[in-house]
């Protein structure tokens, strides 16, 4: 597989849906972006919160952008926080430097990135994890 393809993005979405639904976490956006960044799939279950959508962007546009998953940003941003202030400044604000935003891998090819919004930052990444692996995928939270 060398492209996200729609189907493996939706095999992505309904599983990671599906592992909040068995955790019973608070409502999600998930958002799927391919190598290029550029949106893939997005969703957002009934009653999410205001700006879920754009965190959801954040957390995996910021992986795409830095080349790993959202929790080593998150790392960076700890013992690194002007560096990780200045790439986002330069981002016009894009990144959202959090758990939650996670590399999808087919081996060593990039093919996207997966970001969720909605309930915990380490339950967001869960989700993202699930959903990366129903697809038969390698997923890198950082």
């Amino acid at each position: 597989m060398a492209d996200l393809t729609l189907d493996t993005a939706r095999k992505i979405l309904d599983a990671a849906f599906a592992k909040s639904g068995e955790l019973k976490l608070k409502p999600l956006v998930v958002t799927i972006l391919d190598a290029r960044g550029v949106l893939k799939l997005a969703a957002a279950q009934d009653g999410t919160s205001l700006m879920r959508a754009e965190i959801a962007h954040g957390k995996a546009y910021g992986a795409l952008a830095m080349g790993m998953g959202s929790r080593a940003l998150y790392q960076r941003a700890q013992e690194q926080a002007y560096f990780i202030d200045a790439v986002n400044t330069i981002a016009k604000g894009a990144l959202v430097p959090v758990p939650g935003g996670v590399l999808i891998m087919d081996g060593t090819t990039l093919l996207g990135a997966v970001g969720v919004s909605g309930d915990t930052s380490d339950n967001d990444e869960a989700c993202a994890l699930a959903g990366i692996q129903a697809a038969g995928l390698k997923a890198n939270a950082g």
